[in-house]
């Protein structure tokens, strides 16, 4: 059960490090043109956010599974990071010109594409 945990939570974190890449490129693809983002970029970044939390559950069923951490503790404050963030920087976008929220929803997706790396790196 523990290995069935452990590569599920391992194929999710490189599935969202990838679509949080695909995100900041298009983000800032349309920053770039001077373009507002679309509503097909909103959904999928709010998909993400969504499916962050869901990877959290799966690293803490690990956890439980195991009873030790093998990441360690900085491991789990990247994904709580970014279980806050992304929330928290679409929240934040919503009000001002449509380029500033183009600017902090494509910047988000690379600081949490960092973050999920990191994330990664340290398992």
């Amino acid at each position: 059960m523990l290995a069935t945990l452990g590569s599920l939570h391992r194929f999710g974190a490189t599935v969202l490090l990838i679509y949080a890449v695909l995100l900041g490129l298009w983000g800032t693809y349309h920053y770039f043109r001077n373009q507002p983002v679309s509503g097909g970029f909103r959904s999928s970044y709010v998909i993400m956010a969504a499916l962050i939390p869901l990877q959290g559950l799966l690293g803490v069923a690990a956890l439980l599974a195991s009873g030790h951490p093998r990441e360690g503790i900085l491991h789990m404050v990247y994904g709580v990071f970014a279980v806050i963030f992304i929330p928290g920087a679409y929240l934040y976008s919503r009000g001002g010109n449509v380029r500033r929220e183009t600017l902090i929803l494509a910047g988000a997706g690379w600081i949490v594409a960092i973050a999920f790396f990191r994330g990664i790196a340290t398992g």
